[in-house]
């Protein structure tokens, strides 16, 4: 199955865009999705430093000291409140790459679409983001095309950086300043729900990026929650867009969805959601003819997790 992929991400050249795709200012704002901020004092949550990387709080601190605004972000935050110990670290500042290359000698900036900051502490790299904005600014920063974001490398705010991110329960940001929880569009809640929710509509978000669709499957493979039946109701409408997603971030999520420890739970997602069938269509034909073959690859997927 990954073979296929393989082959797609690396022998085919990727469907080139049109030069002259528009903008939509409606869509970058992701149906003008209300900001309601909540704060979690730490009394609030469980979260420690002790169990954060001190390569990550060294990062918080200097950026902190040199009067910029930085939080840890994303999937460490959620991960933290669930009481497991996050495999990466990555924060999130106001900040620009440059700024935070300056402050580091061990910094190394990546990317042409999105500039990122990797601070290097031997094998540990902590990823520093500048806020990410949803803004179209007038210059084309942010192009789609029939849905899908082509373009976008506009710095914004906090709260904008909060609402374009995918789920809402990695749009968390603690703050190092006074242990708090930052939370702008209900992650926390659905942390505490073990629910998997999109920020803003599900068919415009999965339009966006049809790769969210198999993010929805790996993250609730991974973290055993729930999926929003919207976000269900939407998959079936859309998941014939994942043909057109270029090869190489398919092969990317399987990868991560098979070989990580939770390869069983990812199947039975997609297998559910219809969404195997788009990846692997003459293997979903043959599974479903048989279904002594299914439980041989249930089984082996079993023997994969346990490795």
């Amino acid at each position: 199955m990954l073979k296929k992929l393989f082959d797609r991400a690396f022998g085919r050249k990727p469907a080139t865009s049109p030069a002259n795709a528009p903008g939509t200012q409606a869509s970058a704002k992701v149906d003008a999705v209300a900001i309601n901020l909540q704060v979690i004092a730490r009394d609030g949550h469980c979260i420690s430093r002790k169990h954060i990387s001190p390569n990550a709080l060294r990062v918080l601190y200097k950026l902190r000291d040199a009067g910029f605004t930085a939080y840890l972000v994303g999937g460490a935050v959620r991960d933290l409140l669930l009481q497991g110990l996050p495999k990466d670290f990555d924060v999130a500042t106001n900040a620009h790459p440059e700024q935070v290359k300056h402050l580091f000698r061990n910094c190394r900036l990546i990317g042409r679409r999105f500039r990122l900051a990797h601070v290097h502490y031997g094998a540990e790299i902590i990823e520093v983001a500048t806020f990410r904005g949803i803004e179209d600014d007038g210059s084309g920063a942010r192009e789609l095309v029939d849905g899908r974001i082509v373009r976008d490398n506009v710095y914004g705010t906090i709260e904008e950086d909060a609402v374009r991110r995918d789920f809402t329960v990695n749009a968390l940001y603690y703050a190092i300043d006074d242990y708090s929880v930052r939370d702008y569009v209900g992650g926390f809640q659905d942390v505490r729900d073990r629910v998997l929710r999109l920020i803003g509509e599900p068919t415009r978000r999965l339009r966006e990026d049809p790769v969210r669709m198999l993010r929805t499957a790996r993250f609730a493979a991974k973290l055993g929650f729930s999926i929003d039946p919207a976000i269900v109701s939407a998959i079936s409408q859309l998941k014939d867009l994942l043909n057109a997603a270029p090869a190489a971030r398919l092969f990317d999520e399987c990868l991560k969805m098979f070989m990580a420890g939770y390869a069983l739970a990812s199947f039975r997602q997609l297998w559910q959601l219809r969404l195997f069938e788009v990846l692997f269509p003459e293997t979903a034909l043959a599974l479903r003819a048989d279904p002594a073959d299914l439980v041989l690859l249930e089984t082996a997927l079993t023997s994969t997790d346990q490795r």
